[in-house]
């Protein structure tokens, strides 16, 4: 069991293939979260970045886990910050299902380390950006804050 966790659970108008296909595109992940790309094959074993604006690395890992447009887990360690970099690899996991004319999707982060700075950072960093990622998929524009990457970071 992880010593620290963080789950998201919202529910998108929208269909699972497509919100399957805005969480893995690289271009349309670009309008909801900070002009950041993902890299990988995505398949189990393989690498994966989440790339800033600029290609460098904000975040690595693997793919543990792939099964679209359900489910997908990846190990995930962030390389901006010296003291959550050292913590090592997280665990962070889509899980999609269709219920009614919406798709529930469910985020969960999670670390075998108690009290976790990575985790506590993204249990703020996600609600703002599956927030503009719900707002892109049902009104095609996503949340302004979200669309360019921090200044400075």
């Amino acid at each position: 069991m992880a010593e620290s966790q963080f789950v998201y659970v919202t529910y998108i108008r929208t269909t699972p293939e497509k919100l399957w296909h805005a969480l893995m595109d690289p271009e349309f992940t670009r309008q909801f979260w900070a002009g950041t790309t993902q890299e990988s094959e995505w398949k189990p074993g393989s690498t994966w970045k989440l790339l800033k604006p600029n290609g460098t690395a904000a975040d690595s890992g693997k793919v543990v886990e792939f099964d679209p447009p359900k489910r997908m887990m990846l190990t995930w360690q962030n390389h901006m910050f010296p003291d959550m970099e050292a913590e090592g690899f997280s665990r962070m996991t889509y899980e999609l299902e269709p219920v009614g004319s919406s798709v529930k999707l469910t985020v969960t982060h999670e670390m075998d380390r108690k009290d976790s700075k990575l985790v506590k950072a993204v249990s703020n960093g996600w609600p703002h950006i599956l927030a503009s990622l719900k707002s892109l998929l049902e009104t095609g524009e996503s949340l302004a804050e979200t669309r360019d990457w921090p200044k400075g970071m």
